[in-house]
């Protein structure tokens, strides 16, 4: 048992959600929100948001259960056994954090060139900072986990401190604006296409599922692991729903279309100038940073734990320079997405892989319903929702970006694949 005090209070539990979903992901995904769903924005994120609540309502469960820093990949387990299945899903999680690194490093490259230009190519400088981030992130990841969680812990506070500022002064800036007319009803897409867009910037979200690695240390776990996600998730929306109200109401869509990859820093000038554009950067540029360094080492957690399970060879469980192989993989992988797929097809794997992983999560609280004490009717819906919003959002990427479609389709099929490979070579040659 960890002393009392290293053990996680619940003002702590609740900064580990609130800056695992106020990453990169809104400086990332917003402007891509505007583009599908207009003036409906807001709603889109709220959609989004109450599949996430429905969906923490059985990592709370789960968590109270089964506390265990494996987290998600234990639910997993739980629920289906040590599978085919299981394994698949849990590759397909270490997967998807390569992805959400790829989004954050790509918001990243988008932001910093506005900043300091190196070259006369913004394309180039895009390349230039996305890598380069990486990169450094994961020499940091190499020299200190203890910095790793510094940096994460002064970001989550100025991130915030920032987008709630944001958020104050684009209100008052909303009075005589004429672009606030953009936000009426007329101007919502359908509400399929609503539905729709708020799945594609679902992996703004994705970040609450930290909370379930951190469930075995948090004090008072009964109370406080349920108020860690509902207080997180429930902030997260309204803070989401507000920016997006506040950025729409700003700027015309003509501008936001120009601006798509960093808009957030593009909504800010109108109230605060060139100063307002330069602070928003700075945030993103911090969120994304922080995002980066705390998803690297999540993601390497993860790949060790699913090894560790006996669902990946346990060449996984080496290290090199005193750090999980995982870890170098995951930075090596992210640098090859983040350079050849664009924004929307990184956005859309990622919801796709995250929808999938938390309906399986559902799932598997509906099966343990028992154990968990759960009201078997929620997960189940969270389940069913999951399902229904993967269809959706593969419908209707398949009319305006195929290529995130197949993606993303491949990306499952892989991890199946390799599972199944692997279970079979681990069949035909059992370890001695």
């Amino acid at each position: 048992m960890p002393k009392e005090e290293s053990k996680i209070k619940l003002r702590d539990a609740i900064s580990i959600g609130i800056g695992g979903m106020v990453g990169g992901g809104i400086f990332a995904v917003l402007g891509l929100a505007v583009s599908l769903a207009k003036g409906g924005t807001p709603v889109a994120f709220l959609f989004a948001g109450i599949l996430a609540l429905i969906t923490s309502y059985s990592y709370v469960k789960l968590s109270k259960t089964y506390p265990d820093r494996g987290g998600t990949v234990k639910f997993i387990n739980k629920g289906f056994g040590i599978s085919i299945f299981s394994g698949a899903i849990n590759n397909l999680l270490w997967v998807s954090y390569i992805i959400m690194l790829s989004l954050y490093a790509s918001a990243f490259g988008s932001y910093a060139p506005n900043l300091l230009e190196i070259t006369a190519h913004k394309t180039l400088d895009f390349h230039i900072y996305a890598s380069g981030i990486i990169i450094l992130a994961t020499v940091i990841n190499y020299y200190s986990i203890t910095i790793v969680g510094k940096i994460e812990s002064y970001a989550v506070i100025i991130k915030l401190v920032i987008l709630i500022s944001f958020i104050f002064i684009g209100a008052y800036g909303l009075i005589g604006n004429p672009n606030i007319s953009q936000l009426a009803i007329s101007q919502w897409e359908s509400p399929i296409k609503l539905f729709a867009g708020g799945m594609v910037i679902f992996v703004a979200y994705e970040g609450f599922e930290l909370i379930a690695n951190a469930a075995p240390d948090i004090i008072n776990p009964e109370k406080n692991i349920p108020r860690a996600y509902y207080y997180s998730v429930i902030f997260v929306i309204l803070l989401y729903i507000i920016i997006a109200f506040v950025t729409v109401g700003s700027l015309p869509f003509s501008k936001i279309a120009t601006a798509q990859d960093y808009v957030l820093a593009e909504a800010a000038e109108p109230m605060l100038g060139k100063i307002g554009f330069s602070i928003i950067t700075v945030a993103a540029l911090i969120s994304t940073f922080s995002a980066i360094n705390a998803s690297l080492y999540g993601g390497s957690r993860v790949n060790f734990e699913i090894a560790q399970d006996d669902e990946l060879p346990h060449n996984f469980l080496s290290q090199l320079w005193n750090q999980p192989i995982g870890l170098l993989i995951t930075a090596i992988a992210t640098l090859i997405l983040v350079n050849i797929l664009d924004l929307e097809s990184i956005s859309t794997a990622g919801s796709v892989g995250f929808l999938l992983i938390f309906g399986i999560v559902n799932l598997a609280g509906y099966r343990r319903a028992k154990e968990t004490g759960s009201k078997k009717s929620i997960p189940l819906v969270g389940f069913i929702l999951c399902l229904i919003a993967t269809a959706t959002l593969l419908q209707q990427q398949y009319t305006s970006n195929i290529l995130g479609v197949i993606i993303s389709l491949s990306i499952i099929i892989f991890c199946f694949l390799v599972e199944w490979i692997y279970k079979k070579t681990e069949k035909n040659n059992p370890r001695k």
